[in-house]
């Protein structure tokens, strides 16, 4: 390819990014945040729990009112005198086909209006007011969470984004240092200090460069494509995003969310116990009716009405009690089990995350040293050039050793600022 296009090429990328948008980390957590479908069914469900309560209330302290209504027909073939007739309703038959007078009574016909009004629902209103407030704690603290692991995850893609963004950075400043190179080496090939084969040979490698300076920027553009869909940006913009360096962060065990999800969880399971306990209390209920209610053909002289008091109390039913208590009881231990099990693998996973990024740190010391060993000897390499007196293919081969050695140190950069990333995750 020809050195002058590539030079053209790669300055027109160069002033594309510069002018292209600049967002940082703290813009997509808004996004996902504002976009995540957890978060949203989480606030309605908030709101359903709200209705819920709402419901219950108004089934407790309203009365039910009913319109309720019945008529019952029991004919009969009379057989008294000498014809046989139908009778929707019996005069008196004593010879007759059908049901016995004395059950079907003539009919029965039944038009009125039922109230009926619990009271005494005091504690059954707060047990479920309790367990309304525990279940929007839940969603509260299931926001939280689910905000959290959205932090983490992307993080771990805006890592991925500021990789690529490095690797293409790196891969330009190298292929400007092969330009000069490239320069100087035309002018000494042009006084036959070196051949033309070194030339082309510094070309070739060049070329190199640039394939592995598009491919980072490929990546670079791939890796943002992801973020947007994590983040549910519809965007197709390349943007430029802002570098950033996590740190660890030391949170109060007090308020770990995730341990809050754990004792939440128990009390919810207390809440339903309580709902449930709620059927072996005495149900008292206040009734009022006013209608018809008469047999044989109705007359207006058989509106009326009652009222009286409805009781109930279950004082035995098979030890059900006392089961789900052992239920809920079993539950509670294994929500406690797991619990104490969650602390133990957290504080490995820290502690083990702290080991490798101590680890991390000693070998991106290492290979900063041996970077800044490289630019020495390419600083000698570039004195001793114009006197022929290097060979090219060792200026070559510095300039990949260069280039793998400032990869490595991206990738170890990286992984660190991922580990970060996972500590603070797990440290909540």
């Amino acid at each position: 390819m020809n050195r002058h296009l590539v030079l053209i090429i790669s300055f027109l990328s160069l002033s594309f990014v510069s002018h292209a948008q600049t967002r940082d980390l703290d813009f997509y957590l808004e996004q996902a945040r504002n976009n995540s479908p957890l978060i949203h069914k989480s606030t309605n469900e908030n709101e359903i729990i709200s209705l819920d309560l709402m419901q219950v209330k108004r089934v407790l302290s309203r009365p039910e009112i009913n319109l309720e209504g019945n008529i019952l027909f029991a004919p009969i073939v009379s057989h008294d005198g000498n014809t046989p007739r139908f009778e929707w309703v019996s005069n008196g038959a004593t010879n007759y086909n059908g049901y016995d007078m004395a059950i079907t009574d003539g009919g029965q016909y039944q038009a009125g209006i039922t109230i009926k009004q619990p009271v005494l629902i005091g504690s059954v209103f707060r047990s479920y007011s309790n367990k309304a407030e525990i279940s929007k704690e839940i969603n509260n603290n299931n926001i939280d969470l689910t905000i959290h692991e959205l932090e983490q995850i992307v993080g771990y893609q805006y890592i991925l984004c500021m990789k690529a963004k490095s690797h293409r950075e790196n891969n330009q400043l190298l292929l400007n240092q092969m330009d000069e190179q490239l320069t100087i080496m035309k002018k000494l090939v042009e006084n036959s200090i070196y051949k033309q084969t070194d030339l082309l040979l510094l070309q070739i490698e060049h070329t190199n460069y640039y394939t592995v300076y598009k491919a980072s920027q490929a990546e670079y553009r791939n890796n943002l494509y992801d973020l947007n869909l994590i983040c549910g940006i519809n965007d197709t913009a390349l943007v430029d995003i802002q570098e950033i360096k996590f740190k660890l962060k030391s949170y109060a065990v007090d308020y770990s969310k995730f341990m809050t999800a754990f004792n939440l969880d128990s009390l919810n399971l207390l809440a339903e116990q309580t709902i449930y306990e709620q059927k072996y209390k005495p149900q008292v209920f206040l009734y009022a009716n006013a209608g018809l209610n008469a047999v044989y053909l109705p007359a207006i002289n058989r509106l009326g009405f009652s009222t009286g008091i409805s009781f109930g109390w279950n004082i035995f039913d098979g030890h059900q009690r006392e089961i789900q208590q052992q239920k809920t009881k079993i539950n509670l231990n294994t929500l406690e089990f797991n619990k104490q099990n969650f602390i133990t693998n957290t504080d490995i996973q820290k502690h083990k995350i702290i080991n490798q990024i101590q680890s991390l740190e000693q070998r991106e010391d290492i290979a900063k040293e041996q970077i800044n060993q490289y630019d020495m000897l390419i600083t000698e390499y570039q004195t001793e050039l114009p006197f022929g007196e290097i060979s090219i293919m060792d200026l070559k081969n510095i300039f990949k050793d260069m280039a793998a050695k400032k990869q490595e140190l991206v990738v170890l950069e990286m992984e660190k600022q991922s580990l970060i990333n996972s500590y603070n995750y797990w440290n909540y």
